[in-house]
């Protein structure tokens, strides 16, 4: 089997051996994938420096026939996001962004659209104010993609709050930092998505209270 090559973002990383690593990634072209990275946790690996949460790279791997997990091959790294690492708040929400795609995705399936997003919330989140709307931002856009976004003209929702939901959705990542919003406009949205999220995924992704608590003093409902 051939190798494929592709750009991704480290997700996470947790140990197989003494000296190897497993790796998960979001890529353009493969969806999420889980590799294993051979002598990454020597001190000398080719590696090192570069499998590092949310870093991006260029990555060679070969496919498995046989399971989920595939070998690493080779690794050029492109860029990471020091906003992540300077701010346990932004890491949060970044941290959040992980668990919603991997409850809502199947590993091997080609998502571009979902590879788009979260490097936009990424950037976001990593440049910006922590906001929750950057979260409520990520929920709407990946549930659109999903194909499971509400019909907010049918739903009992102040205008207010269907209007900052269709902005959530179609502004540029970024647009809504430091403009205020009025808690009885931001308050209900939060509401619905919390039971939104809930009815159709089952359960909320890990570590959503958090990630929409940062920067906000009082919590908002659901939270």
């Amino acid at each position: 089997m051939s190798d494929e090559r592709t750009t991704g973002i480290v997700l996470r990383t947790r140990p197989l051996t003494e000296t190897s690593l497993i790796v998960q990634w979001l890529t353009a072209d493969s969806g999420r994938i889980s590799t294993v990275a051979r002598g990454a946790r020597r001190p000398k690996s080719a590696y090192h420096g570069k499998l590092d949460l949310f870093h991006e790279c260029e990555l060679t791997f070969r496919r498995s026939s046989r399971s989920e997990l595939h070998m690493l091959r080779e690794v050029e790294f492109s860029g990471s996001l020091p906003g992540l690492r300077q701010d346990w708040r932004r890491l949060t929400q970044a941290a959040y962004g992980v668990a919603l795609i991997e409850q809502t995705t199947e590993a091997d399936t080609p998502m571009p659209e979902t590879w788009e997003l979260f490097r936009g919330f990424l950037a976001t989140v990593n440049a910006g104010e922590c906001s929750p709307l950057t979260v409520f931002a990520l929920e709407l856009r990946h549930l659109e993609v999903l194909g499971q976004l509400p019909d907010f003209d049918r739903e009992s929702l102040p205008a207010g709050s269907r209007r900052l939901a269709g902005r959530l959705r179609e502004a540029e990542w970024g647009a809504w930092l430091g403009r205020a919003v009025a808690p009885e406009i931001v308050a209900p949205l939060a509401g619905f998505l919390h039971v939104f999220l809930t009815f159709q995924l089952g359960h909320l992704p890990k570590g959503r209270s958090d990630a929409i608590e940062m920067g906000v003093n009082p919590p908002l409902p659901g939270a």
